[in-house]
């Protein structure tokens, strides 16, 4: 082989690495994706696929797992503990999912308009959200306190009988979901105020010219205008509502007489203080299903709105 021919070959084999790893190869994308797939399937998609499979076992961490195929599914359906748990978070997640979409929003139209004091407003609402859910916790444990929190002492104020907010099987949800409004307002609060700036003010001024009042401008400008915000905004409320676990833990451990226990909350106990890590995968995967099912669901029915 003379050094032409030898040439040849190495520049035709430099053509076809440029062809398959170069710029414009079909392939160069999957270099900057390899890492991240990487953590992908090691930190999600094998765990999930491991809980599932977990979830057909009997195991309790120290000896190893045996297979009993549907029976932790069936023993879930069937304990009355699992389906109080089931009614705690479904109630949770009706009271918590509209207050924490709804109340930013209204406050996203306030502070997004020309008011004084605007900044410091927007501080104010978001300065929450980067607090700790124990922190969180223990600080309205204290609002609460019958005897000495601020809560009950306003109520005074006004006139109003002071309640055991946390010792109260009617009340202790309601304060829940008001620490968790309270909580997550801020991030909500930041999407819409986005959303809000992506909406020409061209339209806002042709309708006012043609005499368009607030109300119609809400519902005909904002609202259509916000569709793919809102959308996000519900999805994640929802899901994030239906994982709830930290404020529970931290306030009430689930009291009073079980009120506030949660399904993540009977995962945890389930899991790791008794031991049966395949009813807690059981319980878990029912838990993917439910939120599953609700997320089809609300992209279903926003997408036939529009």
């Amino acid at each position: 082989m003379d050094i032409t021919q030898a040439t040849s070959k190495v520049a035709k084999g430099a053509r076809v690495r440029r062809l398959v790893w170069g710029e414009q190869s079909a392939f160069y994308p999957l270099i900057f994706m390899v890492p991240y797939l990487v953590f992908f399937v090691v930190f999600m998609l094998w765990p999930i696929f491991y809980g599932l499979y977990v979830s057909l076992t009997k195991w309790d961490l120290l000896t190893p797992p045996q297979f009993v195929g549907l029976k932790n599914y069936i023993d879930v359906l069937r304990d009355d503990l699992f389906w109080r748990s089931f009614r705690n978070t479904v109630l949770f997640v009706a009271l918590n999912a509209p207050l924490s979409i709804v109340i930013p929003l209204g406050l996203a139209l306030l502070v997004n308009g020309p008011i004084l004091g605007r900044t410091i407003f927007r501080s104010a609402f978001i300065s929450p959200i980067m607090i700790s859910v124990s922190t969180v916790g223990i600080l309205w444990t204290w609002f609460y306190n019958p005897n000495f929190g601020l809560i009950n002492y306003y109520l005074g104020k006004l006139g109003l009988p002071g309640q055991n907010w946390l010792s109260q099987a009617g009340w202790a949800m309601v304060a829940i979901v008001i620490t968790t409004v309270w909580w997550t307002t801020g991030w909500n609060l930041v999407l819409f105020l986005a959303g809000l700036q992506d909406i020409p003010e061209e339209l806002y001024e042709a309708a006012r010219i043609d005499g368009a009042g607030s109300w119609a401008l809400f519902q005909y400008i904002t609202l259509p205008g916000l569709r793919p915000t809102l959308l996000f905004v519900t999805v994640t409320t929802v899901i994030a509502s239906f994982r709830v676990f930290g404020q529970v833990f931290v306030m009430t451990g689930g009291g009073p007489f079980d009120s506030t226990r949660t399904l993540v909350q009977h995962i945890y106990e389930t899991g790791f203080r008794y031991f049966r890590m395949g009813e807690a995968s059981a319980v878990a995967w029912l838990l993917f299903c439910v939120v599953a099912v609700f997320t089809l669901l609300q992209f279903r029915v926003i997408s036939e709105r529009q």
